[in-house]
């Protein structure tokens, strides 16, 4: 692979509970299990790595204890960071609740890597060959929306990603509008999509996660059912970040779309089989997961 994933995004630490039911207003449950882990931006940055791809992480990571264990993860899966710590503070964290169907909650705590200053950005030039990636909680945080929006035409031919996630109906409109005139690929779930309504008339791809049903690929030109996996789903933390990971990793190789992201799809089948957010597979195991079902 010659370009890079270059992710504009926030790594977190996730406190992932497994409860039975989320608890009414006021009240409590137990959860089964309970786990401290890398989360966030890591998630998609680590699925990409994993594939195969050069990842850069250019957003921020603070001072202190989660922030170590931030820059310990991504330093296992071969992470490069683009700058050092921030003065702003320590790292931030999502609490996860994940139910026994597989279904997840998030509460997200902001640290220092919702704290990104206009201009942090500017030393970094992306390539042709590269996908930048970006997060629609980016844009939840004005500094860092304005950051973007300032960096964003400097990303030349760069293929741009874009994961609004799902506080999208929150992203104000304006931001939405300057983020999307230079997005080239547009990946969200069907929930995501109903809210934002955007079609190839405003993005070139847009991409619709549909779960275990596989994904709709949208262009100007056509519109390709691309099929899922039948998996036994136990977490579907962190599926949306396998499949976009190893969309970009698939891309920054040079794999066509319709095949890139169908490999993406059995990307997010493994993750969902494993607890935790970062479970998407190494590249030498989707092949086999994918000759499995050729056979």
């Amino acid at each position: 692979m010659s370009g890079r994933l270059i992710h504009t995004g926030q790594v977190v630490l996730d406190l992932v509970m497994r409860v039975p039911k989320l608890p009414v207003s006021g009240g409590d449950v137990m959860a089964s299990t309970m786990d401290f882990l890398p989360g966030g931006g890591f998630n998609v940055m680590a699925a990409a790595a994993r594939a195969g791809a050069d990842v850069l992480y250019a957003g921020m990571h603070g001072t202190g204890n989660f922030a170590d264990l931030a820059r310990a993860a991504m330093a296992a899966e071969g992470i490069v960071l683009a700058h050092g710590r921030s003065g702003e503070g320590d790292t931030g964290i999502s609490v996860a609740l994940v139910e026994d169907n597989g279904e997840r909650t998030f509460i997200t705590g902001t640290g220092a890597e919702g704290r990104m200053p206009r201009g942090l950005l500017d030393e970094i030039v992306p390539t042709g060959h590269d996908v930048v990636y970006l997060t629609g909680y980016s844009l939840l945080h004005e500094t860092n929306a304005e950051a973007l929006t300032h960096w964003l035409p400097r990303a030349g031919d760069a293929t741009v990603l874009f994961d609004p996630g799902p506080l999208a109906g929150d992203i104000p409109a304006p931001v939405l509008s300057a983020v999307l005139s230079h997005v080239d690929i547009l990946s969200c779930n069907v929930r995501e999509a109903d809210i934002l309504d955007v079609g190839s008339d405003r993005v070139e791809t847009v991409i619709v996660r549909d779960g275990p049903a596989g994904c709709r690929v949208v262009t100007a030109e056509r519109v390709v059912t691309v099929p899922g996996f039948a998996v036994d789903a136990v977490d579907t933390n962190g599926a949306g970040d396998a499949h976009c990971g190893v969309l970009a990793a698939e891309l920054i190789a040079g794999t066509e779309l319709v095949e890139a992201t169908r490999r993406a799809n059995a990307a997010a089948a493994i993750a969902v089989t494993r607890r935790g957010p970062a479970t998407s597979p190494g590249r030498a195991e989707l092949d086999a997961f994918l000759r499995g079902f050729r056979l």
